[in-house]
């Protein structure tokens, strides 16, 4: 992982740039979760604009007020988002740890799943938000049945420690909970 100047991405990996959320972000962000199986495991997630212009809004607001967030990815010298990850700042509103924690989190488009991105961004975002910010515990949730999620949660080093059904008006939606420790 390197570190890249103030009007490029700030981080890069062998293959990806990471960088901080832009206003002109939106349409790529809409093209990342337009393919309804990138939606899958993402509960109420939606490719409609105004609900994708909140996720950017929040992500954007994560960085202002903690100084860390996701980081739309690009390839190497590329423009197109091909995934959204990184670590930010939530509050799920049920407790069970995730309340006022940082929360780890990894958006890949289909058609760059199998390739070890997760693994590869996560990893770089993981050890960038370890040396600005400090270690500390860092959650995440991964709805129940998401298996590629979970093998990049546990080689990332995140350990399952609860669960909780996130599902309304009688549909259940279990979501796994993990922390990687200080």
């Amino acid at each position: 992982m390197s570190v890249a100047t103030l009007d490029g991405p700030l981080l890069i990996t062998e293959r990806f740039e990471l960088w901080k959320p832009q206003a002109s972000d939106l349409d790529g962000l809409i093209r990342l979760l337009a393919d309804e199986e990138t939606r899958r495991f993402l509960g109420n997630a939606s490719s409609e604009a105004k609900p994708v212009y909140e996720r950017l809004e929040r992500n954007a607001g994560s960085w202002a007020l903690r100084g860390y967030g996701t980081f739309p990815v690009r390839l190497r010298g590329g423009s197109e988002i091909v995934a959204n990850c990184g670590v930010f700042h939530s509050w799920r509103g049920f407790g069970k740890g995730m309340d006022d924690a940082p929360e780890a989190g990894w958006i890949v488009r289909k058609d760059h799943w199998g390739i070890g991105l997760a693994k590869e961004v996560m990893r770089a975002a993981l050890e960038w938000f370890d040396h600005v910010h400090g270690q500390c515990r860092i959650t995440c949730m991964i709805e129940e049945g998401n298996l590629g999620s979970e093998r990049v949660a546990a080689a990332l080093g995140f350990t399952p420690y609860g669960s909780h059904d996130l599902g309304e008006d009688g549909n259940s939606v279990i979501v796994n909970l993990y922390e990687r420790g200080a």
